[in-house]
């Protein structure tokens, strides 16, 4: 059977609990959570910045 089945994904998370232990775990997950939040907010803000720079744009070119 091609595949991983319930019971070899269970094993292989009990694993890396025995390797790298819960507070190990809980402050990589932590971390990973502050690093796609701050990614998000960067990506926001580049959006934004985008779309405020070309009505600036179209600003100028409405005046001359």
């Amino acid at each position: 059977m091609a595949g991983i089945s319930i019971t070899k994904l269970l094993i292989i998370a009990a694993l890396i609990v025995l390797l790298f232990g819960t507070n190990k775990l809980r402050t990589l997950g932590g971390d990973l959570g502050a690093a796609i939040k701050g990614f998000k907010k960067a990506m926001d803000n580049d959006t934004t910045s985008s779309s405020n720079a070309d009505s600036h744009t179209q600003q100028v070119e409405e005046k001359k």
